[in-house]
């Protein structure tokens, strides 16, 4: 049984005190100074306020082959990814080199089908591109190519220039493209800031690095130069989406993009996507941070996940007369997704109950049914349910299982599939991702042995308290702080990914509780220093105790019109 205690996040009071002094409430100035705030000015989200391009290696030197490619009126075709983050990426590169003075009869794009070509710029993917598309002169790819070594030789041997744009964890060896831009490579450690772009964010920066080389060379002597702004809003929706931290940069690029789509600026196809998650009771203007990393992102991940990512790019690429349209479709895909991952989720559970969890620090589950589109929606989900690496595995034929993983923080995932290929040679015929998620492949009659070399390799790795949930909190809110006031305050900021929104905890007095949809969801009613309020557990499906310990966020629950304050549990600390 995962172990959850509450940690008051450390912060400066004397800082606090400060940022207080400066216009913001108590308990968001305490929350602030917890993440390394110091004043109010660490908070401004100007664009003028963005690192210099000139701080990512590579992004020179990929503005260059992309500025002699426009002028000898070569074919570009830009490969991207079938998530949320490549979609984005795919779309502001083809928006943003037609902006730049690409023709669009000389550029395509090419995203790899994740059921039968797998992720990232293989053979299979050149090969399939020139047949479909014509052979181009350069291919750029956006959010992956850090270990398409293949792919990249392949492109060698057609006479195709590359620029790899990708955001992943590299290894020892990289590709032998002509362009190499990734944050996290070695040599790109100089700017910290930057390392945490996420793949829409590094194209957007190889873009504005673009237009001062043109500018250089007087491409734009008697026309304006292209507003590359105007692509904040897919750079905010692929940032968010992909969950990278959300450091001063990224919090810029977000922020700038979400007043675009406020101001009803952004991407149509956005704007209609917007509209039919929210079923058209709110405007435009009231889209925040959590809208579109659980609204907006889903549904075109879905696209990705379960039938073509062509759809969502599509969608993102489309003028007002055709938006709704390509919403619609995703939209249905989407719901499609819902109803098939719910089925998967019971199977899961169902293989959870014949397991020992209490004597495994790792789990890797197969079900020759499962959807490989949406393994990593199952790994996530039991991760955050034993606190432990899950990798979850589909069946795509030919003898091969894909997975995908999610870990908890303080166990780095292709860290350890690094250490199970170094120590099982041939055991994985491909892996790549993050710290905390990654895929990989493996072959069937493999899978027993794969998912001992990685339990081994996680026990080896994990510390005394990598498994004890600690759940870091900031502080408890006095009854008269429970108002509509705080939470508007809360959420005209941008939070994320490590600049995680405040999370309070109180103990609470349980008054009434009733388990919903079978015992998936808890709504109680509890009461604190002479307050009542409301509550919602969600994926919770067991009873509080009458006094309890809570970790919340503070909302605002709307129904028929009427608005009150509700409490999102997110933890009970025992």
């Amino acid at each position: 049984m995962t172990k959850t205690r509450f940690i008051t996040r450390p912060y400066d009071p004397a800082v606090s005190t400060r940022l207080v002094a400066e216009g913001y409430s108590r308990p968001v100035a305490q929350a602030l100074a917890g993440r390394n705030v110091i004043s109010r000015s660490d908070m401004d989200t100007a664009f003028s306020a963005l690192v210099s391009p000139k701080s990512l290696p590579g992004a020179g030197r990929a503005a260059q082959l992309l500025a002699d490619a426009l002028m000898r009126g070569d074919r570009v075709a830009v490969v991207g990814d079938y998530d949320c983050d490549g979609a984005t990426a795919c779309t502001v590169a083809l928006r943003g080199l037609t902006m730049i003075g690409f023709s669009p009869s000389r550029l395509c794009y090419f995203v790899p089908r994740r059921l039968d070509m797998g992720y990232g710029l293989s053979p299979v993917v050149v090969d399939t591109l020139c047949e479909e598309n014509g052979k181009p002169d350069l291919i750029v790819t956006v959010d992956n190519g850090t270990t398409s070594f293949e792919g990249v030789a392949r492109c060698r041997e057609l006479g195709i220039r590359v620029i790899i744009t990708d955001h992943h964890l590299t290894g020892r060896e990289l590709p032998e493209a002509d362009c190499f831009v990734n944050p996290s490579a070695p040599g790109s450690l100089g700017c910290p800031l930057l390392r945490n772009l996420a793949g829409v964010g590094v194209f957007f920066y190889v873009l504005i690095a673009l237009r001062s080389e043109l500018r250089s060379r007087g491409l734009f002597s008697g026309r304006p130069e292209p507003n590359l702004a105007s692509l904040l809003d897919l750079v905010a929706l692929g940032t968010v989406a992909d969950v990278v931290p959300l450091d001063r940069n990224n919090r810029i690029l977000v922020a700038q993009g979400i007043r675009r789509l406020r101001a009803g600026r952004g991407s149509a196809g956005l704007g209609a996507l917007f509209s039919l998650a929210t079923q058209n009771r709110r405007p435009l203007s009231t889209l925040s941070v959590k809208d579109l990393g659980f609204a907006l992102a889903p549904r075109i991940n879905a696209a990705g996940r379960i039938s073509s990512m062509d759809i969502g790019i599509e969608c993102l690429l489309s003028g007002p007369d055709s938006a709704m349209g390509h919403a619609q479709r995703l939209e249905a895909i989407n719901q499609q997704r819902k109803d098939i991952e719910q089925g998967m989720q019971a199977e899961a559970q169902e293989l959870l109950e014949h397991m020992d969890l209490g004597s495994r620090k790792s789990l890797v589950l197969y079900h020759k049914n499962w959807h490989q589109g949406l393994v990593g929606l199952i790994s996530s989900r039991i991760k955050e349910q034993v606190n432990r690496p899950v990798i979850a595995f589909a069946d795509v034929g030919e003898g091969l299982l894909r997975g995908s993983g999610r870990s908890v923080p303080g166990l780095q995932l292709r860290d350890a599939l690094e250490s199970v290929n170094s120590t099982r040679p041939g055991m994985l015929l491909k892996f790549g991702g993050h710290a905390l998620a990654a895929g990989l492949t493996i072959r069937k009659k493999a899978l027993e042995d794969f998912s001992e070399a990685f339990e081994e390799t996680v026990k080896a790795a994990a510390g005394q308290d990598t498994f004890t949930q600690e759940i870091l909190v900031d502080g408890a809110l006095s009854p008269e702080e429970f108002t509509f006031r705080l939470i508007h305050e809360i959420d005209s900021i941008v939070w994320g990914q490590n600049f995680e929104a405040p999370l309070f905890a109180n103990t609470f007095h349980v008054v009434h509780q009733q388990l919903l949809r079978g015992g998936e969801h808890l709504r109680a009613l509890v009461e604190t220093g002479g307050q009542t309020l409301e509550a919602v557990f969600f994926r919770h499906g067991e009873l509080l105790p009458g006094t309890a310990r809570l970790a919340f966020r503070p909302d605002v629950n709307e129904w028929q019109g009427r608005r009150t304050l509700q409490l999102l549990i997110e933890n009970m600390e025992e």
